[in-house]
């Protein structure tokens, strides 16, 4: 159950299509298609596999593993006639000799009186593996399988590729409604791991809200108790995780690890970075972070305001693997001779620097789900703003759209410190900082983790507040 806090909505889109296979009757195509991405070890697997398990029906479970198309077909004929299904052992007397024989042979043994359901996980392997995979499932889809009272669950973890399997002009287009599967959110992992709001901001910063890392959490634990006990174990999910996420990610493009580690490390302009990976070239690099974006795991950003500008800078979107990469890839070895407790120590002397800037793209992300209210209105956009000398840097604007605004809608500034206030000092620098940007009066606000002691500001939010926007 400890995997399931806060899945209870996507359970439930997977019900309710469920029941749309079970009343079509004698439609000619009863069949429902669910394309679920989301990044590796989410939960995808596990919330596909408790809805089968509490469906009830006939199913079939198989995982591709980027092997070749031979082993992966063999793979999947085995899972159909280990399943289930009620005629299945038409796949152990004739094995397929192809994947279009393979689906169009698994469409023959589904039920005709009763739903099923059929999973094919990391489908982007075969999607690379198989010549033209895309259209052997459309085909078998639209020929076949729809034909039946199935539902087709196709899951996969490269972002990217699953986005691009049920986009216009492609073979699949139009045939699935698509899932997006994120981590768990901090409202949900104040919940499971029993947290008062702030500390439950901290601990996503930490655990990036992935299920398997805060089942991990022992209820009640602070930030230190937990980190103490799993920097102690060279194999906790926390130092584990990111590691087989990052190698089946990148298996052959080492220059977008070095790349990826050097933004993790803390480096966000283009030039620090490739110094930083090792003094790279610019197409190098350009090619590199081009990946990284397109696999959602970097974000490249631009500064919210009403002129262009080219002062891109970079971070990692995954909070969890922005923590790894700064404070326990570095020193793995010291955590494999049992020297946990080293980076433990380096983790309390950098965590108040580190946290002040990780926690700003989720506090932005908060905010955008608060609002409106009676304060501020809503925004398109929720960004920051910065100039290439960082002489000027605002940690919140609001805009109306993206790149460049029309309109600004409202500045603010983030302190997320124990035991300091946001206070006139903060204010004014936040004051000085709209003037170098714009002459218009525009709504100022504060978010602060140890609340405020200045007045002028339009609105002000704290952490309970925040979380409340992950609870709507």
């Amino acid at each position: 159950m400890v995997a399931f806090v806060g899945r209870d909505r996507e359970l439930g889109i997977l019900d309710a299509l469920l029941t749309e296979v079970r009343s079509a009757g004698r439609d000619a195509k009863p069949g429902q298609c669910l394309l679920i991405r989301g990044r590796r070890r989410i939960g995808k697997s596990s919330l596909v596999e408790a809805f089968v398990d509490r469906a009830g029906v006939p199913a079939v479970f198989f995982t591709a593993a980027g092997a070749s198309e031979a082993i992966e077909l063999e793979a999947f004929t085995e899972a159909v006639a280990d399943s289930v299904l009620p005629d299945r052992e038409i796949f152990a007397e004739a094995r397929p000799g192809n994947w279009s024989a393979a689906l169009r042979q698994l469409a023959g043994v589904l039920p005709d009186d009763q739903p099923s359901v059929v999973v094919i996980d990391e489908v982007p392997y075969l999607m690379e593996k198989v010549d033209a995979f895309e259209g052997i499932l459309q085909r078998a889809w639209d020929r076949e399988l729809s034909r039946k009272p199935v539902l087709l669950v196709l899951v996969g973890s490269d972002l990217s590729m699953m986005e691009a399997l049920g986009s216009y002009g492609r073979p699949f287009h139009q045939r699935g409604r698509e899932m997006v599967l994120g981590p768990l959110n901090p409202a949900e992992v104040g919940t499971m791991l029993g947290l008062e709001p702030a500390a439950a901001f901290d601990a996503t910063l930490v655990t990036g809200g992935l299920p398997l890392v805060c089942a991990a959490w022992r209820p009640g634990a602070d930030l230190w108790e937990f980190l103490a006990a799993e920097l102690a174990n060279p194999v906790s999910p926390l130092l584990v995780s990111a590691e087989r996420s990052l190698a089946a990610e990148f298996p052959e493009q080492a220059t977008a690890g070095d790349v990826l580690r050097a933004i993790g490390s803390g480096e966000r302009t283009f030039t620090n970075i490739a110094r930083a990976a090792g003094n790279i070239a610019h197409t190098t690099l350009t090619r590199a972070a081009e990946i990284l974006v397109r696999k959602r795991i970097v974000a490249a950003e631009t500064p919210v305001a009403t002129t262009p500008s080219k002062e891109r800078r970079y971070r990692v979107t995954d909070p969890y693997l922005r923590f790894w990469l700064t404070f326990v890839r570095p020193y793995l070895p010291e955590i494999e001779r049992l020297r946990g407790d080293l980076v433990l120590q380096r983790v309390r002397t950098g965590w108040t620097a580190w946290r002040g800037r990780a926690i700003e793209p989720l506090l932005r992300d908060s905010l955008a789900r608060l609002l409106p209210d009676d304060r501020l209105p809503s925004a398109p956009v929720i960004g920051s703003y910065w100039t290439r000398s960082n002489n000027v840097e605002i940690d919140v604007v609001g805009a109306d759209r993206a790149p460049v605004a029309r309109e600004l809608l409202f500045m603010g500034s983030v302190k997320w410190l124990e035991r300091s206030p946001f206070d006139e000092h903060d204010l004014l620098a936040l004051q000085r900082h709209r003037a170098a940007v714009t002459d218009d009066p525009i709504p100022l606000l504060a978010i602060s983790r140890s609340g405020v002691q200045a007045t002028g500001l339009h609105a002000t939010y704290g952490p309970a507040e925040l979380l409340t926007a992950w609870s709507r």
